[in-house]
């Protein structure tokens, strides 16, 4: 149990889980009582903006890829709708406030606990900025994109385009 969103001890006994198979996996298990821990995954959401036929990205503040560009996005807090989570992060990281007008797909990769809500919004107010955990926030032709910080943000262009055109 190593990347710290496991725990440790039974969360009904108390006593120290181990790991068994159970159900085709890998699980924490407690050895007294027989609970078994599932983890949840993390539910990340994003939005890809696009002002005056420009893509809104915003430069890497922290890890994973900092100094890359990415859409801008984040964890979805627990209770919160995930489109209020687009919403509020492209607030935080870009400073516009943004209208969500569709969903562009859930992304997940095998062995990474992230799911990543995509969707498509359009600007409602606000000036670009570079939020407190952003190196910067620019507008980008969907063509000439800078170093992006994520093998996958090339296929997530390429369903908002097949989108934007309706195949």
């Amino acid at each position: 149990m190593s990347d710290g969103n496991e725990c440790n001890y039974c969360q009904r006994c108390g006593c120290a889980l181990i790991v068994r198979e159970f159900e085709g996996a890998s699980r924490p298990t407690c050895k007294a009582c027989g609970f078994v821990v599932f983890i949840d995954p993390k539910i990340a959401a994003a939005a890809i903006v696009s002002v005056c036929d420009k893509l809104l990205l915003i430069k890497r503040g922290s890890m994973p890829g900092i100094g890359k560009w990415s859409f801008p996005g984040g964890y979805v807090d627990r209770g919160e709708r995930v489109e209020d989570a687009a919403q509020r992060e492209v607030l935080e990281e870009t400073g516009l406030r943004v209208e969500i007008t569709g969903l562009i797909g859930l992304y997940s990769e095998e062995g990474d606990p992230v799911i990543l809500a995509v969707y498509s919004g359009k600007m409602v107010g606000g000036e670009i900025a570079a939020g407190s955990d952003t190196q910067d926030a620019r507008l980008f032709d969907a063509d000439a994109l800078p170093d992006l910080a994520f093998e996958r943000d090339r296929r997530i262009i390429s369903d908002w385009k097949s989108m934007q055109s309706g195949t």
